[in-house]
């Protein structure tokens, strides 16, 4: 069975996201479109984070991707969701650590910043990476606790 990736974008992420939609799906991949569809009729980036936001929630795909003009606005809106750890990406060793580190469920790029070739290196290296990859056993059980914590924190702040 195919791995679903959720994606979406607003007007300024729109070029990059079709290229990353017909990327992944040339890998693969089952890609769900839940922002711009129609450059003509966009989705702001607050809305479209929180759609893909809510769809990972309910969990209609344990992964997406979200595009806006710099990556920062979707990071920002996915992130005020319970249970969503999204990560703006603009290089591959940032996409490996936002998972081998922080489970990053969200992966966020700038449309106006990052080329389609170096998003899909990014994409890769993000999916490619196991939570506590390179670390010793002490620093993944570090990492295992901290993560409890955030989400402790989660838990009394996000009701």
């Amino acid at each position: 069975m195919k791995e679903t990736i959720i994606i979406g974008s607003d007007k300024s992420g729109f070029t990059l996201k079709e290229a990353v939609r017909q990327w992944l799906g040339d890998q693969g991949f089952d890609v769900k479109d839940l922002g711009t569809t129609d450059i003509e009729n966009f989705m702001p980036y607050f809305e479209v984070a929180s759609v893909v936001a809510r769809a990972v929630q309910k969990g209609e795909a344990k992964r997406a991707i979200l595009v806006c003009g710099t990556g920062m606005g979707v990071t920002i809106t996915a992130n005020k969701f319970k249970g969503i750890y999204a990560a703006l990406c603009e290089n591959v060793y940032i996409a490996k650590m936002c998972s081998a580190v922080n489970k990053a469920n969200i992966l966020c790029l700038g449309g106006w910043v990052t080329a389609p070739e170096q998003s899909y290196e990014i994409i890769k290296a993000w999916m490619d990476t196991p939570f506590g990859e390179g670390f010793p056993p002490e620093r993944v059980e570090f990492l295992e606790n901290a993560f409890d914590s955030l989400q402790a924190i989660e838990e009394d702040i996000l009701k």
